[in-house]
């Protein structure tokens, strides 16, 4: 299928993020921290920044109970219009957030109706995305465009470095492949939209699950081919904590070096819950808040001060809050957790270790915490002895639901970026 170029295109952008992230440990990798927002968000800018799309769809994880699919869908809204970036240069689009399938395939299917519907009457070009993508260029952005124009469909590849062959069954190799004729395919994959919409209504029919939207178009557009442009390495998909790196990083990953110089840079997520019982104090971040319940745990369950510790002994690989401070070990029955994450951050510091930033989200129905969000900055901040913009904490409600929402338990998710 071959179009003839056109001006004024009028553009459509999918984004893919229902995954589960399962390959991360649960840790949903769109909405973890990256530049001024999100991973997600700075995947987005990176597309709104190069071409003027006029409808943005970004699927999110699905859920079967009404308020958790609300709530699904407004981390994934944060996810974007926190990002203060994001904002100056969103103003001119339209956002839909579509719940997700079963598949990545389904997915995308919802998504392509809902963009469907925003133009009824034209045949835009659609971009189709994956939002743990963030490093997506504008050079790849414009060349899968120019394509499209002139073929119908195109996506980025990269040639494999490494001998590809193909095994059977039984784990020997079955045939070997010439590797000149073989391509990575990354996204966005970029389509016209009738075309695509009815090739994903018979690919439905066969109820097979394809690889990705190219082998969908291949398939069920007459004469339908994918014009591949050149990829790039540095477009990676964030699938392991390993890929958590920032975009310099990835250009040297092999020497672990960043473009600063020598610095190399790690991040680290942290997580603790404790169950909330009468009796204890409620500890968060060192300071004693004003509470009927407090955390349930062998030291005096700070679980602010543990996810933070577990984050950032995970960041410089050191091991966990556990094999530093056994819980079985009387002598650390009722411990201040200020001094369990001032002994770790000893040992990291003299690694050559130092904190570049820590983000926390505390998930507590009660008592309210903003009104000593600044307290706990401070006593963080000083535990580790670095400035307090250095450290930010927030906190959500469970919305009356789970443990959480029944004031039954209070969690924590900690991220830091240590370099040296």
């Amino acid at each position: 299928m071959t179009k003839t170029n056109r001006s004024n295109e009028e553009l459509a952008l999918i984004v893919v993020a229902a995954g589960s992230s399962s390959r991360m440990g649960g840790i949903k990798k769109e909405y973890l921290p990256l530049e001024s927002g999100t991973v997600l968000s700075t995947a987005v800018k990176a597309f709104l920044r190069t071409l003027p799309f006029s409808v943005v769809a970004v699927t999110f994880p699905n859920q079967e109970n009404p308020e958790l699919l609300k709530s699904a869908e407004e981390k994934c809204k944060n996810a974007l219009f926190e990002d203060k970036e994001f904002n100056k240069i969103a103003n001119n689009t339209k956002f839909i957030f579509v719940p997700g399938g079963a598949s990545r395939q389904s997915s995308v299917f919802n998504a392509l109706l809902k963009i469907k519907a925003n133009f009824p009457k034209s045949n835009p070009v659609v971009f189709i995305h994956d939002g743990a993508r963030p490093f997506v260029s504008e050079k790849i952005i414009n060349s899968t465009f120019a394509a499209v124009q002139k073929y119908g469909a195109s996506a980025p590849g990269i040639q494999p470095t490494d001998t590809q062959n193909e095994i059977d069954e039984n784990g020997f190799i079955k045939r070997h492949l010439v590797r000149s004729q073989l391509t990575a395919v990354q996204t966005p994959q970029v389509f016209m939209l009738n075309e695509l919409v009815e090739a994903h209504k018979k690919a439905q029919k066969t109820k097979k699950e394809y690889t990705d939207d190219t082998e969908i178009w291949d398939l069920f557009v007459p004469e339908g081919k994918v014009k591949i442009v050149d990829g790039d390495i540095k477009n990676k998909k964030i699938t392991y904590r390993e890929d958590f790196f920032t975009e310099p990083e990835i250009n040297a990953k092999k020497s672990n070096k960043t473009n600063k110089g020598n610095k190399m840079i790690r991040t680290g997520l942290g997580y603790d819950k404790h169950a909330l019982v009468a009796g204890r104090a409620l500890m968060l971040g060192g300071i004693k808040f004003d509470s009927e319940l407090g955390e349930d745990g062998h030291s005096d369950g700070d679980v602010l001060l543990h996810a933070i510790t577990d984050a950032l002994l995970g960041a410089c690989g050191m091991g966990d809050i556990g094999s530093f401070f056994p819980p079985g070990d009387p002598k650390w029955k009722d411990a201040d957790s200020k001094m369990l994450l001032g002994t770790v951050w000893n040992k990291i510091t003299k690694e050559g270790w130092k904190l570049e930033n820590l983000d926390c989200v505390i998930a507590l129905e009660k008592p309210k915490f903003l009104p000593r969000r600044q307290e706990v900055i401070d006593s963080i901040a000083k535990i580790l002895q670095v400035k307090k913009n250095q450290v930010f904490v927030k906190a959500k409600t469970g919305e009356k639901l789970g443990d959480v929402g029944q004031s039954r338990a209070v969690e924590v998710w900690a991220t830091c970026l240590l370099s040296k």
